[in-house]
């Protein structure tokens, strides 16, 4: 298990019965970035992954 994980489970735990939009979404990772700007290249990394189609990942 990855340490991620643990937070990924709590996500789920927590919100898992919840349904967001993506610009909710985006609104809290600039929250995120601007609180902790050392993680500006991660946050940019997943932002792109999520925005690629599931079948460009093939």
């Amino acid at each position: 298990m990855y340490f991620t994980d643990r937070g990924i489970e709590e996500l789920v735990d927590r919100r898992g019965d919840e349904q967001v939009s993506v610009e909710w979404l985006a609104d809290r990772l600039r929250a995120f970035v601007d609180a902790n700007p050392q993680f500006e290249t991660a946050v940019e990394r997943l932002s792109s992954f999520l925005a690629r189609d599931d079948a460009d990942d093939e």
